[in-house]
């Protein structure tokens, strides 16, 4: 420490210190080399509806669908619509993964579980969930237990099938090596089995949000009375192929999103694996 170091120079140095670790910068090529293919088709096909070869009523141009984009936000339309489907998505989500995972933890570990289980869920597996809209509809109604339901049904498998994956393929070398160390029971599925599985667990999330937004963009079509799918199918009827084509982007982007947080999640996560370290 210097002679001269007091308390208000150390503070002085954190604000520095601080000053530098915010300080902007440009991202990097790496970063932005994703959105090159988009952009560049953003740019073609604006480029085709300017030159006339693509007609508005069939395709909207890219600027007609940032006018929709800009005329629904400020009526508050979209807003209030991307709010009721990111709801709907996180709650099938929740509830669909939860169970998916849980079953896959409980047939992954237990023997007994598997034998009981997993026959059933295998077969309940192959029946396509969105064929069964006519029943749900039967069951629920057209209100938001139906789209739960059908959410939580596509979102189910997908956990289930990585999680127990995951979990039987986790080295066995590992356990035993836990085992002579004196672990067991929880301990061991807390230090060993669950990190092993975490890899295959993150790959069934990420399919998982994709399976999310198919169904609910079906849902919402069929049977709702706001929500994305709903805009969609409003501005259908009215010929409004710029909103249309918006509700279709919209999808996109929140389908981006999901799957940008869940790889965030799983850096995080998985920090102690190399293939998962930058």
């Amino acid at each position: 420490m210097s002679v001269f170091e007091t308390p208000f120079t150390r503070a002085i140095a954190g604000q520095e210190s601080r000053k530098v670790r915010f300080r902007f910068s440009l991202p990097s090529r790496e970063a932005l080399l994703p959105y090159l293919v988009p952009l560049a088709i953003i740019l073609a096909w604006q480029a085709a509806s300017s030159a006339g070869l693509i007609a508005s009523r069939v395709m909207p141009s890219p600027a007609d669908v940032a006018v929709a984009f800009w005329s629904t936000t400020l009526s508050g339309q979209l807003p209030h619509d991307v709010l009721v489907s990111a709801g709907r998505a996180l709650a099938g989500l929740i509830v669909g993964g939860s169970i998916g995972f849980l079953l896959g933890i409980a047939n992954g570990v237990s023997k007994i579980s598997e034998q009981l289980t997993d026959t059933t869920l295998q077969m309940l597996r192959t029946i396509p969930h969105l064929a069964m809209i006519p029943l749900v509809i039967l069951w629920f109604g057209i209100g938001e237990e139906s789209k739960l339901f059908l959410t939580s049904l596509g979102v189910l498998f997908p956990v289930y099938l990585n999680t127990y994956h995951g979990v039987r393929n986790v080295d066995r070398d590992l356990i035993e090596m836990g085992k002579v160390y004196g672990m067991g029971g929880w301990t061991l599925f807390r230090k060993v089995i669950f990190p092993g599985a975490l890899p295959s667990i993150f790959v069934g999330l990420r399919y998982a949000l994709g399976i999310m937004w198919l169904t609910l963009i079906v849902s919402e079509s069929i049977a709702a009375s706001s929500g994305i799918g709903h805009m969609a199918n409003n501005a259908r009827e009215f010929m409004m192929t710029d909103v249309v084509v918006l509700a279709l982007v919209i999808y996109a982007v929140l389908g981006k999103v999901a799957d940008v947080v869940a790889r965030a999640l799983e850096r995080r996560a998985l920090t102690w694996n190399p293939v998962y370290q930058k």
